[in-house]
C-alpha cells in the first residue's frame, strides 16, 4: 500500500467518510481501475448520490479536482503496466561501477531496498485483512486451495507446503484444463481460493477469483500494492512492494508477508497444530522421507 496508490487510499478512506461518500468509494472499488475514469455524473448516478458528493470525496483523498484525481490515476496505470524491459530503459539499470566498487555498491543498495521494503509492507499491511486471512486458513471445516503465476507459483507451493503440515484439505491447482474444470465445477461456500497475482497481472486469476465468489468461496489474493484486477471479487487483499535493486520486480516482501500468515494460521490453531506438527514427523520418519 505504497503512498500513491489509489484504491488503497480509498480503502483507508472507507471508516473515515460520511455515508454518502462511501458509496462513492465502493463504486470506484468496484470497477477499479476503469470506474476512475467515468465522469462524475456516471459517478454520481452509479453511486446513488450528487456530482458534489462525488468532489468532496475525491477531494478527501488529497486532490485539487477531479481531473487532478484521474491524472494521479493514468500515472499508476503506466506503473502497474511496467515490465522488466520498461523499468531497465527508463531507470538505467545495468549502468554501473566496475569492479570492487561495483560489488560494495551492489550489497549496499540490496541492503537498503530490500530492508525498507519490508518495512514498508508489514506495516502498511492492513490488520483487518491480515486477521481474516488468518481465519480463513485456519478454520478446518474450509477447503483451501492455492494457485500461482509465471514466477509466483512457488509462493503458493511454498505457503500450501506450510499450511499441509498445519490442517487437512489443502491443494494445489491442477496444471491440467480437465481437473482445473472439475476444481471450479465443484466450488461451494466453504472453498478458500489463494491466489497470487503480480504486475504484469494474468487474467485467468480474475476468472478464478469471480466464480469463487460467484458460487459463495472466498478468496485471499496476495498481490503488490497496484492491486491485481482479481481484487474485486477478493474478500483478503494482501498487498506488497515490489522495489529491487534490478529490473524485476522483487517477491521479498511477499515472502515475509508469507512467514507472517503461517505465524499466524499456527498461533490460531494452537495445540491442533502442534499435534498435526508432530503427526505428520513420526509419519516420515516411519515412511523414511527424513
Amino acid at each position: 500500500m505504497a503512498s500513491g496508490t489509489l484504491a488503497d487510499a480509498i480503502r483507508l478512506k472507507l471508516g473515515d467518510v460520511s455515508p454518502a461518500e462511501r458509496k462513492v468509494a465502493r463504486v470506484l472499488l468496484a470497477g477499479y481501475p476503469a470506474s476512475g475514469f467515468e465522469t462524475i455524473a456516471v459517478l454520481a448516478e452509479r453511486a446513488a448520490v450528487s456530482a458534489p458528493t462525488v468532489l468532496r470525496f475525491v477531494n478527501r483523498l488529497g486532490y485539487r479536482g477531479f481531473p487532478d484525481f484521474q491524472a494521479a490515476l493514468r500515472g499508476e496505470l503506466d506503473e502497474r503496466n511496467a515490465s522488466p524491459l520498461s523499468l531497465y530503459e527508463a531507470t538505467g539499470y545495468g549502468r554501473a561501477t566496475t569492479g570492487e566498487d561495483r560489488d560494495s555498491e551492489l550489497l549496499q543498495r540490496g541492503s537498503n531496498v530490500f530492508s525498507a521494503a519490508v518495512a514498508q509492507t508489514l506495516a502498511e499491511l492492513p490488520p483487518h485483512d491480515l486477521q481474516h486471512a488468518v481465519r480463513l486458513l485456519s478454520d478446518g471445516k474450509r477447503r483451501i486451495t492455492l494457485a500461482g503465476g509465471r514466477f509466483t507459483n512457488l509462493f503458493a507451493q511454498y505457503l500450501g507446503l506450510h499450511l499441509m503440515q498445519l490442517r487437512d484439505d489443502v491443494r494445489f491447482l491442477p496444471d491440467r484444463d480437465v481437473e482445473r474444470t472439475a476444481v471450479f465445477a465443484a466450488l461451494h461456500r466453504r472453498d478458500v481460493f489463494v491466489v497470487f497475482d503480480y504486475r504484469r497481472y494474468e487474467q485467468d486469476k480474475v476468472a478464478m477469483a469471480q466464480l469463487v465468489q460467484e458460487h459463495g468461496g472466498k478468496v485471499v489474493l496476495f498481490t503488490d500494492t497496484w492491486l491485481s484486477p482479481a481484487a474485486t471479487h477478493a474478500e483478503v487483499v494482501l498487498p506488497s512492494q515490489v522495489a529491487a535493486p534490478s529490473p524485476y520486480d522483487s517477491l521479498v516482501p511477499t515472502l515475509a508477508v508469507i512467514e507472517t500468515v503461517v505465524a499466524g494460521v499456527i498461533t490460531a490453531l494452537g495445540e491442533d497444530a502442534h499435534q498435526r506438527m508432530r503427526h505428520g514427523e513420526e509419519t516420515a520418519r516411519r515412511m523414511d522421507l527424513y
